[in-house]
């Protein structure tokens, strides 16, 4: 009876001094009323809306899920090179996605395909969005070799469709993994009803004109399709107003990128398959587990687990015996997967990162998600008080190699670099440019001693302080190069220059080690050096079939 008793008076209004007391009855844990106001969230009559369905991050396409963790990064074992810039550090990683294999000549292709449908480059106004993205194949060519077939067919012919595309630099690697996300997420929102069925071709076939841009989309949606958006508004339109989705929606994904060094190297060692120590604090020597790079089980025992240099002369050991499969590249997926489910994190081709090169890696100032190369933006605000949007007015840029690339392309926003506004009193960051940040003390350069104030006073302050060409077109196109003469640049290292990862098929097996750094100038390509994207994690490190709460599993 008395148990009773008190569940009826918890389950009601009581009376007390004649005032009405709040009820002790459990509130409503309705994920569509707010826990804050008590009002309705996604109500017919208005209000505030948001995606209380949402589980967990879809995996965009081509991606695999890599769970965060910490790892040792950096080297632990010989250094032939005496390089002395991969000093082990330990470093923690958030959860993030990575592309399964590397971009692929098709993959790059259909991104070709793309620029010259919606910007022909027979138009003068476009010619160099097309060009600026073309890989070189010239870096298949050599003295003294004859290499004209890779050349000629190496990046086209169907016979290397899913071989790594290789002569793309840097810069034109961060553009495709930008158009990668708009069309991505240009499907999702066809998927989703936000847009008509096949309203993606419409651009490419010239139905309508302008592209649509992610960023625009979500701040100044009415912009996107050069303002025609209205007309290809998918089934969530009501009673002929459009409905755009928005970022609390949870259908647009986060960018597709370049991963950066340390989640590069991360993924590439694998730790989740093996709990030995001494591979956890960094003696795992391979992507793959063992000393050597031979496999050791009985089905395959001897095959060459990656596609590298065996040796002088030797691309691939002899025909039908002891052979890698591969004297170039090799068709992506032609070896077995580490133990994270990625392809060729070793041998094939080496692949660019997002990180500026410097040989110390600063421990000191971060050990979560490291990475060198923030350049802090913000969205450029019109005089109508909304963000910018670049219609016609398409900037180039020139690179040093004389390579004109565009810098954005039409319908995209225009981003300026963060102010004072964002820095004063901030303790996090106090600049826009931060890649230089912390990269060594100016007594540290070479030759400090004989620069004066009154004489170089910029080398006084920077460490390192390359050469700087200017190169640039005049107005006929022609190349106008300017090369910096100067006797008192110390060092090759500058904010433009990136680091690459992985060994591929030119280089010995002391490269495959994932540890390994080197770097070139980010407008530079190579036979050898092609890349894959990353996409972040947002929410829960775990994915939901994993999560887990002190060894339970968590529904």
């Amino acid at each position: 009876m008395k148990k009773q008793f008190i569940k009826v008076v918890l389950s009601c209004t009581v009376l007390v001094a004649g005032f009405t007391a709040t009820s002790c009855k459990k509130s409503s844990s309705s994920k569509n009323v707010s826990r804050a106001t008590g009002w309705k969230i996604n109500a017919k009559e208005g209000g505030f809306q948001y995606n209380s369905d949402f589980k967990e991050q879809e995996t965009s396409p081509g991606l695999v899920f890599i769970e965060g963790g910490t790892f040792i990064k950096g080297k632990v074992q010989d250094d032939v090179m005496h390089d002395w810039n991969n000093t082990p550090t330990q470093q923690h990683v958030q959860s993030f996605y990575m592309d399964e294999t590397e971009v692929t000549n098709v993959m790059y292709l259909e991104y070709l395909d793309y620029l010259k449908s919606v910007y022909p480059p027979e138009n003068p106004k476009y010619a160099n969005i097309y060009k600026g993205a073309l890989p070189d194949t010239l870096v298949w060519r050599n003295r003294l070799g004859f290499n004209e077939t890779m050349t000629n067919n190496y990046l086209r012919h169907p016979a290397y469709a899913e071989y790594p595309v290789v002569g793309v630099n840097w810069v034109q690697a961060t553009q495709f993994a930008e158009w990668r996300t708009d069309r991505v997420n240009e499907a999702v929102l066809e998927r989703e009803g936000y847009l008509a069925k096949d309203a993606k071709y419409q651009a490419v076939t010239g139905e309508i004109a302008g592209t649509f841009s992610t960023e625009a989309y979500l701040n100044r949606p009415e912009s996107v399709y050069n303002g025609q958006i209205d007309s290809l508004q998918g089934n969530k339109q009501k009673d002929s107003v459009s409905v755009f989705a928005k970022r609390s929606s949870g259908i647009i994904t986060p960018e597709y990128r370049l991963p950066t060094e340390t989640e590069w190297e991360y993924a590439a060692q694998a730790l989740q398959g093996t709990r030995e120590y001494n591979n956890y604090r960094g003696r795992k020597k391979y992507p793959w587990e063992g000393e050597y790079t031979r496999n050791g089980q009985r089905v395959g025992r001897g095959d060459q687990l990656a596609n590298f240099k065996q040796g002088k002369g030797d691309y691939g050991g002899i025909a039908g015996w002891s052979d890698d499969g591969a004297d170039i590249t090799a068709e992506v997926k032609s070896y077995k997967p580490n133990d994270l489910g990625l392809y060729d994190m070793a041998g094939n081709v080496a692949e660019w990162v997002a990180d500026v090169y410097r040989p110390i890696v600063d421990d000191e100032i971060s050990d979560f998600n490291y990475y060198r190369g923030n350049i802090y933006t913000k969205t450029a605000i019109g005089d109508d008080g909304k963000v910018e949007i670049l219609r016609d007015s398409i900037v180039y840029d020139t690179l040093p190699n004389g390579k004109v690339v565009a810098v954005n392309l039409p319908g995209e926003i225009l981003m300026v670099p963060v102010d004072e506004n964002e820095t004063y009193l901030r303790t996090n960051f106090s600049d826009s440019d931060n890649r230089a940040y912390r990269d060594g003390d100016p007594g540290s350069s070479r030759f400090f001693d004989r620069f004066s104030d009154e004489e170089d006073e910029e080398n006084q302050r920077k460490m390192y302080d390359s050469p700087k060409h200017e190169v640039k077109r005049d107005s006929l196109g022609n190349i106008v190069r300017g090369y910096d003469t100067s006797n008192n640049r110390t060092t090759l290292i500058n904010d433009e220059v990136r680091v690459y990862k992985g060994g591929s098929w030119r280089d010995r097996a002391y490269w495959l080690d994932p540890a390994q750094r080197r770097f070139l100038p980010q407008y530079m390509a190579t036979d050898y050096i092609g890349f894959r994207c990353a996409m972040s994690r947002v929410g829960s490190k775990s994915k939901s079939k994993n999560k887990t709460v002190r060894g339970k599993k968590v529904k």
